[in-house]
C-alpha cells in the first residue's frame, strides 16, 4: 500500500490534481465581491472613510513588506511549506472577518491577506518543481484555468445567494471560510518537491541563459532542458567545489544565489524589448491593482448597499469571463508584436483611461459597471500579451525571477499611489477624485507608449525607405557600369 502511494505521488498527475483542487477552493470565495458592503453594513458598522483610508491601505503595505522575503523563502523551503502558510493565512483572515470588530482588527485582516497574496507565488512555482519540462505548458493551463473557473463560479454563486436566496454577507463569509479551509486540507496532500528553481537546482553553478540565448538553449516556447549528462560527467571527474562550499558554509551558498539573481536581472533588463514590456507591466499592474482594491468603494458610493440592490457578484463574474475570453484570443492574433506591440499597449491603455474617466464622471451605477468590464478586459488582454512576449525570451528561472521583480516594482508604485492619494496620513482623497487620478495615470501610460510607437513606426519606415533607395542606387550603378563596358568595347573596335 505504501509503495502504491509513493508511486502515485511521484507521477505528474497526482500533484497536478491536488494543486488544482487547492487552487479551486482558495479561489472559491463568494463573499469577496461583497467585502465593502459587509464592512460598512450592520455586521461591522465601519464608515466608508475608515474602510478606504485606514483599512484597505494596510493590504498594500503588508504585501510590499512581505513579497521579497517570501519570494526567497518560497524557493529555499521548496514551496509546500509556503502553500501551507498561505492556507493558514486564508483561514485566519476569514476567522477575523467573521468574528473580529473594529478598525484595528480589520487592519490585522489586511495584514494576513497581504500574506496570502505574497505567498501566491508558491502556487504557480510549485508545479514546475514536480513535473518534467515537456508538461509545463499543460499543467500551467490546468492551474490557471481552474482558478478562473473557481472565481467565476464564486461570483455567480455569491450573487445568486444574495439576490435570490437573501443570504446575509456574514453567511457568505462563512461559506468562504469553509472553502479556504478545504484548500488548507488539500495542501497537506501535496508531495514535497526535491528541487527548486534557485536554491536547490542541480546546476547552480551554471550561468542561466539570457534573453539572447533562450532560443539556442531551449527554444522559445519553454524552458531549456538541463544538461544532466554533462553534470554527471563532471561529477565522475571530481567533487564539485560548489557542493563542498554548500556543505561547509550554507550562508555562502545563499550569497552566491543572490549574486546570481542580481546578474540574471541585469541581463534580463539589458534587452530593450523586455525592458519596455516590463515597464508597461509594472506601471499598468500598479494602476490595475489600485482600481481593483477600491472599485467596490466606488460602487457603494454610486449605489449604497443599504438602499439599493447590489450586483457586484454578477459584474465580477462577467468581468472574469470576458478576461478569460480576451486572454484566450491572444493566441489567434497574427501581429508583428516587435513593430506594433507598443502601439497596442498605447491604444488599449488609452481605452482603460477612458473607462476610468467614465467611472469618475458618471453617476449611473450601470455605466460604472460597464466601465469596469471594459477596463478589466483590456488589461487582461494586454497582460497576456506582455506575459507571452517576456516568457518566450527567457528560461524558466529567469521567467519567474523577472515576473516577480516586475510585480515588486508594480507594488512599489502602488504603495506610492496609496500613501499619496488614499491614506489618511497623505491626501486622503474621496473615492471619486481617486478615480480621476487613476484615469489620468493610465492616460500618461497611454501617452508614453503611443509616442514611442509612433517614433518606432516612423523610424522603421525611414529605414525601409533608406534600404530601398540604396538598393535602387546599386541597381542604377550596375546598369551604368554595363553601359560603360559596352561603350569602351565599341570604342576599341
Amino acid at each position: 500500500m505504501g509503495f502504491w502511494k509513493q508511486e502515485k505521488s511521484n507521477t505528474w498527475t497526482f500533484p497536478t490534481v491536488i494543486l488544482c483542487l487547492y487552487g479551486f477552493f482558495y479561489m472559491m470565495k463568494p463573499s469577496e465581491p461583497f467585502l465593502t458592503p459587509y464592512l460598512t453594513g450592520p455586521d461591522k458598522n465601519l464608515t466608508m472613510d475608515e474602510v478606504t483610508n485606514q483599512i484597505f491601505p494596510l493590504w498594500t503595505y503588508s504585501y510590499l513588506a512581505l513579497l521579497f522575503p517570501v519570494f526567497l523563502i518560497t524557493d529555499y523551503v521548496r514551496y509546500k511549506p509556503v502553500l501551507l502558510l498561505q492556507g493558514i493565512s486564508f483561514v485566519i483572515t476569514w476567522l477575523l472577518l467573521l468574528f473580529a470588530h473594529g478598525v484595528a482588527a480589520m487592519q490585522v485582516v489586511e495584514f494576513f491577506y497581504g500574506m496570502v497574496t505574497a505567498t501566491e507565488v508558491a502556487y504557480y512555482a510549485y508545479i514546475y518543481s514536480v513535473v518534467s519540462t515537456d508538461r509545463y505548458q499543460r499543467v500551467t493551463s490546468y492551474c490557471r484555468s481552474i482558478t478562473l473557473v473557481a472565481a467565476t463560479i464564486a461570483a455567480v454563486l455569491g450573487q445568486l445567494l444574495v439576490s435570490l436566496a437573501g443570504v446575509s454577507y456574514f453567511h457568505l463569509n462563512a461559506i468562504t471560510l469553509a472553502s479556504v479551509s478545504l484548500a488548507l486540507v488539500c495542501s497537506f496532500f501535496l508531495p514535497m518537491p526535491q528541487k527548486s528553481m534557485f536554491f536547490h537546482r542541480k546546476d547552480v553553478s551554471e550561468t542561466l541563459p539570457g534573453p539572447d540565448k533562450a532560443a539556442a538553449t531551449g527554444g522559445t516556447d519553454g524552458p531549456p532542458s538541463r544538461p544532466e549528462d554533462k553534470s554527471s560527467a563532471s561529477a565522475d571527474r571530481a567533487p564539485a567545489p560548489e557542493q563542498q562550499a554548500e556543505n561547509a558554509k550554507p550562508q555562502s551558498h545563499m550569497l552566491r544565489v543572490l549574486v546570481q539573481l542580481g546578474r540574471d536581472l541585469r541581463d534580463c533588463y539589458s534587452s530593450r524589448k523586455l525592458l519596455y514590456w516590463s515597464l508597461w507591466w509594472a506601471l499598468a499592474t500598479a494602476g490595475f491593482n489600485q482600481v481593483l482594491n477600491y472599485i467596490q468603494v466606488l460602487w457603494d458610493f454610486r449605489a449604497p448597499a443599504h438602499s439599493s440592490a447590489v450586483y457586484n457578484g454578477a459584474v465580477e463574474a462577467i468581468a472574469t469571463f470576458l478576461s478569460s475570453v480576451t486572454s484566450f484570443i491572444v493566441q489567434y492574433m497574427k501581429i508583428n508584436w516587435d513593430l506594433f506591440g507598443e502601439l497596442s499597449l498605447g491604444i488599449f491603455s488609452a481605452i482603460d483611461a477612458g473607462s476610468l474617466f467614465l467611472m469618475h464622471f458618471t453617476t449611473n451605477i450601470w455605466a460604472c459597471y460597464a466601465g469596469y468590464l471594459i477596463f478589466k478586459a483590456c488589461y487582461m488582454l494586454l497582460i497576456t500579451i506582455a506575459t507571452f512576449q517576456i516568457a518566450v525570451n527567457l528560461s524558466m528561472e529567469r521567467y519567474a525571477l523577472m515576473f516577480g521583480f516586475n510585480n515588486f516594482i508594480a507594488l512599489v508604485i502602488q504603495t506610492i499611489l496609496t500613501v499619496v492619494v488614499v491614506d489618511s496620513r497623505g491626501l486622503g482623497l474621496d473615492i471619486v477624485i481617486q478615480f480621476l487620478i487613476y484615469a489620468s495615470y493610465f492616460a500618461v501610460i497611454a501617452g508614453i507608449f503611443l509616442v514611442r510607437s509612433i517614433f518606432m513606426l516612423v523610424s522603421s519606415k525611414c529605414k525601409r525607405k533608406t534600404a530601398r533607395s540604396c538598393k535602387d542606387h546599386l541597381k542604377h550603378a550596375e546598369h551604368e557600369s554595363e553601359e560603360q563596358i559596352v561603350t569602351g568595347y565599341m570604342t576599341r573596335l
